[in-house]
């Protein structure tokens, strides 16, 4: 499992969300998807943001039902970085120096 892909990260949820709180989280941003709210249409990961779709969505849902893959998804998402890594988040805007040269490096 990528991390960019943790069940927990395409849901916007806590590694401590119940059962419960997956499955309204999961038909909240089924239904702001349909609806093509843009706030649904991506979401927050240690490599910066990604793309959200109803399919991340509902095999986000289907991997936290099964046991195993919430334990690991679980692990993964509570040992996961909070904010982007950096030189992993989007591209910077032209002009702004690049990583290299905030490292000082040539």
């Amino acid at each position: 499992m990528r991390i960019v892909d943790n069940p927990f990260l395409v849901l916007g949820l806590s590694p401590d969300a119940s059962r419960i709180e997956i499955e309204r989280e999961a038909q909240k941003l089924l239904g702001m998807l349909e609806l093509d709210f843009a706030d649904a249409r991506s979401y927050a990961t240690p490599l910066g943001p990604q793309p959200r779709t109803a399919e991340a969505v509902r095999a986000a849902v289907a991997a936290l039902r099964d046991p195993y893959q919430r334990l690991v998804a679980e692990l993964w998402a509570r040992h996961a970085p909070s904010q982007p890594i950096a030189g992993e988040a989007e591209p910077a805007p032209a002009g702004a120096p690049g990583l290299r040269a905030k490292l000082g490096w040539r």
